[in-house]
This record gives structure tokens, sequence and C-alpha cells, in this order.
């Protein structure tokens, strides 16, 4: 049926002041009890395949090289995928938004199961390097796809305890992948890896096809001809913002290990990303509404500093994620698999803690208590990390870890809340992929700065302390390598210079976490209990079937 809406204006940040007629019909047309948990459920498994894939290739990399002889595409193993995840985000809006929901989704879950059919019977190490390099792309519309299902599915006060399934199927993954990456590996093969998520993607993409059914449409998107859609995917940007994003995942690729951060091929490569970005940023100012990124979305107050928080509070956590088991590696002799143990309240803690999040925003209505809780929850627990030595106790270690679970989980997903609060239903898919996109470049850039920490801390507190121990081949031991090398006179001496370099990268996420503190402090105060009723509001008429 028809149902008609009373279009108000949009005035600088605010809402627009819109009412919608026969606004209580809205709850009948979401979808309720089984069909929404399967949808829900299918959503889940899709992401939490993406973020299983993402960390469970640590563990089968060994056996890989191992089998293809590659240990010099080590680091492209887990580049590829990136550089297409990152690369197609913000692209992934644009489809979403001229194209069918559905379909765009479906395509992505193909798209991430081919890849991963390429990476399980790739013969060679570069067919597997292309295999995920596929399955980043699919990644990227899964990951989007996630949160736009979501909001088209659940009315806006439900939703916060939904989307905090999001950082929990990472969390879950992050537990689950050294166990099931560990049991291929060494019961059976490292393809099965892969192999595992064909059966799940194809649940996935069931579910979805036989569910899942957009419960609106608006007019405007109807009545926009595909002449008219391909204009508006901006092309150009598109074409100026792929190879820019390309040169900088190669130049942290690249700096401080393969090449000097000085070395022209690194500075060439920065210098192009340079220039993309000013086209790109000029490109989306010239297009206006018709860019990827139309400037009025990043310019709204909530938006901005949304991105600002997940771009700084996302990659003080994913330091966290990746340096706090080398530290137990280093400095207690952990396994990778005790490492991932030892981490279980930092990984456990953020699902518990996104969960009461997402119950109190809905509860409550509001999400910038949680994001400016979590964020100072963030810096205390970076603050604490800080202080670790190389006899720090159990009940230090693990005590530590939870202020950190809490600022992971209490503030990084009401950001995505915060963007479809205040942004009208059309631009919600854009505001979506702008927030993935900020985190997942933030993680991959502060992962960078943090390794390049490490790197000139340790050769400088290694530098001459054990005799004839190459400063170049201490980094290529790895944390478990090292301790071998070295005899027992020189290990409680390398163990402190390794733990002095650690606590120099905690040190990073300290002031990460202090920039997003700073950045919630600019988050606007809205209750999405008030906006709930203002939903699909940008347009004028809107068809519900």
């Amino acid at each position: 049926m028809l149902r008609s809406v009373v279009k108000g204006q949009m005035d600088g940040d605010k809402e627009p002041d819109a009412i919608a007629i026969d606004a209580g019909s809205d709850q009948d047309n979401y979808p309720h009890g089984f069909r929404l948990a399967i949808i829900v459920a299918s959503l889940a498994a899709s992401v939490f395949l993406c973020a299983l894939d993402e960390t469970i290739i640590t563990t089968a990399i060994p056996r890989i090289t191992d089998e293809f002889n590659s240990i010099n595409d080590i680091g492209w193993y887990g580049s590829a995928y990136f550089m297409t995840c990152a690369s197609f985000q913000l692209i992934y809006g644009k489809l979403f938004s001229f194209y069918s929901i559905k379909n765009v989704f479906l395509t992505a879950v193909a798209i991430f199961e081919i890849g991963s059919l390429i990476c399980a019977t790739a013969p060679t190490s570069t067919a597997f390097i292309i295999g995920r390099a596929c399955a980043g792309l699919g990644s990227a519309g899964i990951n989007a796809g996630f949160i736009i299902i979501l909001a088209s599915s659940l009315p806006l006060e439900r939703r916060p305890i939904f989307v905090s399934s999001y950082s929990s199927m990472y969390g879950v993954a992050a537990v689950a992948a050294p166990l099931i990456g560990g049991a291929f590996t060494t019961k059976a093969t490292w393809r099965w890896c892969f192999y595992l998520n064909l059966p799940f993607g194809v649940v996935t993409f069931l579910a979805v096809t036989l569910f899942f059914h957009l419960p609106r449409k608006t007019s405007t998107a109807a009545s926009t001809t595909w002449r008219e859609k391909v204009s508006q995917m901006d092309l150009l940007g598109t074409a100026v913002l792929v190879p820019g994003v390309v040169c900088l995942l190669v130049a942290l690729q690249w700096g401080g290990t393969v090449y000097a951060w000085g070395d022209g091929r690194v500075i060439g490569v920065l210098t192009v990303f340079a220039v993309a970005v000013v086209g790109f940023i000029g490109i989306q100012m010239w297009k206006q509404d018709q860019g990827t990124i139309p400037p009025r979305i990043v310019r709204q107050r909530s938006v901005a500093f949304s991105t600002c928080y997940v771009f700084l509070a996302g990659g003080a956590v994913n330091v966290y994620e990746y340096y706090l088991p080398v530290w137990f590696q280093a400095i207690q002799g952990a396994s990778a698999l005790e490492s991932g143990i030892h981490i279980l309240v930092l990984t456990l803690g953020t699902v518990l803690f996104s969960f009461a999040a997402g119950f109190g925003v809905s509860r409550t209505g509001y999400y910038t208590p949680f994001m400016i809780i979590g964020a100072a929850c963030l810096v205390a627990g970076s603050a604490l990390t800080t202080t670790f030595r190389t006899t720090s106790p159990t009940g230090q270690w693990i005590g530590y870890q939870i202020p950190l679970a809490a600022g992971a989980g209490l503030g990084i997903q009401q950001a995505h809340t915060a963007a479809q609060t205040v942004l009208a239903a059309d631009d919600v898919p854009t505001g979506a992929v702008v927030l993935i996109f900020a985190q997942i470049i933030g993680g991959t850039i502060w992962l960078s700065v943090a390794q390049n920490v490490l790197t000139s801390q340790l050769l400088q507190g290694l530098v001459g302390l054990v005799p004839d121990l190459d400063a170049s081949a201490i980094l290529a031991m790895g944390a478990t390598g090292l301790r071998a090398a070295v005899g027992t006179e020189y290990l409680d001496a390398v163990e402190e210079a390794y733990n002095t370099a650690l606590t120099n990268v905690f040190s990073c996420s300290v002031a990460l976490a202090a920039g997003a503190l700073v950045s919630s402090l600019g988050m606007e105060w809205r209750s999405i209990k008030k906006n709930s009723g203002l939903e699909r509001t940008a347009t004028e008429v809107v068809e519900t079937r």
C-alpha cells in the first residue's frame, strides 16, 4: 500500500522535521519471530565467516608456505584480502543505495564463496593470493550488508542489541580461529580452513533469499532508471579511490619491513596515494550528492565524530588484539594457542560488553554515553598495559583486559547506531560504509605504526646486547623464535628489551584511545526512541509491500 509522509525541511544537522502518517503500521512491515531470527542468524553467520577468514589465515600460513615454498608471499596473503575489502567498501554504499539490497548482498556472498573456493583449491601461491583478493571483495559487501539489512529489518529502537552481534562475531572468531585452524592444519589439511566457508555461505545465501524481503521501497529509487543509476555510481571517483587505497596499503606493507620508509618506492606509492586523496575529495565536492560520499553526509556532526571515533578506537583495539598475544609469547613463553587462551578475557569480554551496550541503548534510547564511557575505559585499560613488566602476575594481565574489553565493546558499535539515527534512510547505506571503511583503514594504518614502533624500539634495545646476534634477523625470528635463539644467560635482558618495546606499542594505543574520547565528546545527544517515528522520511511517498 501507499503511505503518505509529511516531509519536513533539513535544518543543518537536525533530523527532517517529519511525521509519518499511520506510523504505527511501520512495525507490521518488519519481519518478526522465526523469520527475523533466521535473518539475524544468517547475517551473523556471514560476518562470522568473514571474521574467521581474516584470523584463521595466521594459523594456516606456516603450512601454506611449506606447500607452496612461498615464504616471500606471506605478507600478500593478508594484504590482498584487505586491499580489496578496503578499496571497494565505499563503492558498496552506492550499490546498496541504487540497487536491490538483497541482490547486492547475495552477490557479495557469492563472490566471497568463490574466493574461498579458489583458496581451498589453489595449486600455486599466486592462485591463493587471487582467491584472497576475491574473498576480500565479497567481505566488503557482507560487512556493509549486515548493517544495512538490519536497518531494513528492525525499527531503530530495536537495532542496537542486534548491531552488537557484529563485533561479537569478531570476538567469537578470534577465539575460534586458532582452535579450528589448528585442528585442520594438524589433523587434516590447511585447505579445510577455506572449504569450511562453503556450506555456511550456502546456508546464508538461501536464508537471505527465502526470508529477507524489503519492507519498503521509496518511489524515488523505484523511478530511477538504470542509466541514471549508472551515472550516479561515481565511476570517476571510484577510478581515483581504488588505486589510491591500494597504494596506501602497499606502502604500509612495504614500509619498515620490505623497504625503508625513506626508500623511493615507498615514497612513490605514498605520493600516488596523497594525489588520489586530493583528487577524490575534489571529485566529491564537484559531484555533491552524485559522488561516492556526498559531502553533506560527512559534514553531519555525529557522522563526522563517529568516523573519527571508529578510526581511532578501532585502531587501538586492533593493536591489542594483535600485540597482546605477542606479549604473552615473547615475555611468558606461551604458545600461539596458549596466548589465544590468555586473551579470552578481552575477546569474550568484548562480546558481553557489546550486548550489554546494545541492551542499554535500546532501553535508554541514548548511545552517546556508551561511546564516552567506552572510550574512557579504553584509555584506562591502555594506560594500565603500559605498566606490564616481565614479572607481571596472572591477576594483573587478566584484570587489565577488563577495561580494554569494556572499551572495545561499549562504544564502537554505537557509532553505527548514531549514523542510522541522524541520517535519512536513503543515506544510511553510505553512512554505514563510511564508518566501516574508516574502521578498516584505521586498523590497518595503526597496526603498521605499531609494527614500526616495535621494530625500532626492539632493535634499539637489542643491538649490542647479545653477541653475534644479527639485528636484522631478530625480527624474522618472531616472539617465540627469539627466546630460542638466545642463550639463557641473555634471556632476561632480551625479555626486558622486548617488554619495553611492547609497552611502547601499548602507549600508542593510549594516544588513540584519548583521541577517541575527545571524538565521543563531540557527539550529539540524540535518542533513538524519539527518532524512531521519523524513519524513512527523506522522501514524500513511501511504498510498502
